[in-house]
Formats: structure tokens, C-alpha cells, sequence
């Protein structure tokens, strides 16, 4: 794989955007990177993927530090009893695929982004208590089977754990360090199956910098908007992006 000047410079200013997305909102950079580097040919899809595992590592590394006090324990154990096996056939499932049916790719993607998106708009119901752990390890393994085939863990537990009776601020957090480790161990996989190559850490190279500014411009400087208009911005561009791609995957 080789670039041109002008690739590494775009995928920069998508990751940096999509660092500071994610801090502000607790989730994001995956549909946001995957959806306009990896699924409009900027880098390869599956490349991408791997680089967004580590993008999202670092934004979380500068964004909880001093704050896992705010993380809501109780459920995380039970979350990542679902997450952590289904990371592994989602890996295996996206390099099937993209050996035998590219275009099923892009379908699928815009449809998981189309699906973030929507999510991100719905307010869900907050229920009166705490749900028993065995929901959170089903919401889990249903996100760690996206964060493994796509890199995008978030819908399924952005909307679980939204409806849960606890502070934003929990919530935000939990998922944060959430994300965190479903790339942790996706990365590792894909390091244990020999797929971590000089052009994917080559990417990295150049997005680590970008992203941490990202992560800092959005812990520090958030958007003077309303938590609904925001939503509703950011409801619009992922159903563009999701919309194009399954176009794109059924025209091949």
C-alpha cells in the first residue's frame, strides 16, 4: 500500500475530528474513521480497523485518567464476560469477508453506522433499577461482535447502559474504559494472528498525535451546543456516510 501527500493529510483531519468527537460524546470515533477513511477507499478497510483499535486505546488513555472513580464498576465485569469472546469471531468474520466479499463489507457497515446513528438520536427509557448483570454481558457480547468485526462496539451498549438509572457522567466513563479494552483485545489478536504490518503502524504513527490533540481539544474545550443539537448533527452525518456506503456496496 502506498499514499499519495494528500491521503495521510485527509486521514489525519478525520481522525483528529473523530478524537474529539469521541471525547465529547463517549463514542464515535469508529463509525466516523471506518466510515470516511476505510469505507470510501481513503486507506484499506481492514487496515483502517486495526488503526482505529489503536486510535481508540490512546483517546482513552488521555481521556480517564483521574476519572475512574466515575466508572460504574458493578456492571463492568459482567459486560466484558459477553464482550471479550465475541471480539474473536468478529475479527475472524471480517477477514472472511474481506477476502470473498468486499462489498458485503460496505453493506454491512453502512448499516451498523445507519444503526449508530439512529441509536444516537433515540432517547431510551431509563428503567427504575439497575438491570441484573446477565443483560449486560448479552449487550456486551452483542457490542463485542461489532467492536471485533468493525471496530464499532458502541450502539448496542450506548443504549443499554443509557437506560440504566445512573449519572451521565457513570455512564460516559464506563464506556470509555469499555472501549478501551474491547481494542485492547482486538488489537492483540491481530497481533497474535500476524496481521500487524508496517503500513498499519505506519498509519498509527501518524494519527497518535492528531488523536490526542483531538481528545484534548474535546476535554477542554467541548462544543457550545445543547447535548439534543448535537445529537441531532451528528444523527445526520452518520446517515450520510452510512447511507453512501450500502449504496456503494450494492452498485459493486
Amino acid at each position: 500500500m502506498s499514499f499519495s501527500i494528500e491521503i495521510p493529510w485527509l486521514f489525519l483531519f478525520i481522525a483528529c475530528f473523530a478524537g474529539y468527537f469521541q471525547t465529547v460524546t463517549g463514542f464515535g470515533l469508529g463509525m466516523i474513521v471506518l466510515g470516511l477513511a476505510g469505507g470510501f477507499g481513503i486507506v484499506p478497510l481492514t487496515s483502517a480497523v486495526v488503526v482505529v483499535s489503536l486510535m481508540t486505546m490512546v483517546n482513552c488513555a488521555f481521556a480517564l485518567p483521574g476519572r475512574l472513580q466515575h466508572v460504574y464498576w458493578p456492571a463492568v465485569a459482567a459486560t466484558l464476560l459477553g464482550l471479550v469472546p465475541t471480539i474473536i469471531v468478529g475479527v475472524l468474520l471480517l477477514n472472511y469477508l474481506s477476502d470473498s466479499a468486499s462489498s458485503i463489507v460496505h453493506v454491512l457497515l453502512g448499516m451498523v453506522i445507519v444503526y449508530g446513528g439512529v441509536a444516537l438520536l433515540l432517547k431510551p427509557r431509563i428503567q427504575e433499577e439497575v438491570a441484573r448483570p446477565a443483560s449486560f454481558t448479552v449487550f456486551g457480547g452483542l457490542s463485542g461482535f461489532l467492536g471485533g468485526l468493525f471496530e464499532i462496539a458502541g450502539p448496542p451498549l450506548i443504549y443499554h447502559y443509557y437506560r440504566q438509572p445512573l449519572n451521565a457522567n457513570y455512564i460516559r466513563h464506563t464506556l470509555l474504559l469499555l472501549f478501551a479494552v474491547s481494542s485492547g483485545v482486538r488489537t492483540l489478536f491481530v497481533v497474535g494472528q500476524g496481521q500487524m504490518n508496517m503500513e498499519i503502524l505506519l498509519l498509527t504513527a501518524w494519527a497518535f498525535p492528531v488523536v490526542v490533540a483531538g481528545t484534548f481539544l474535546g476535554r477542554n474545550y467541548p462544543p457550545p451546543l445543547s447535548a439534543q443539537t448535537l445529537r441531532r448533527l451528528v444523527f445526520i452525518l452518520l446517515i450520510l456516510i452510512g447511507v453512501s456506503l450500502i449504496a456503494s456496496g450494492l452498485l459493486d
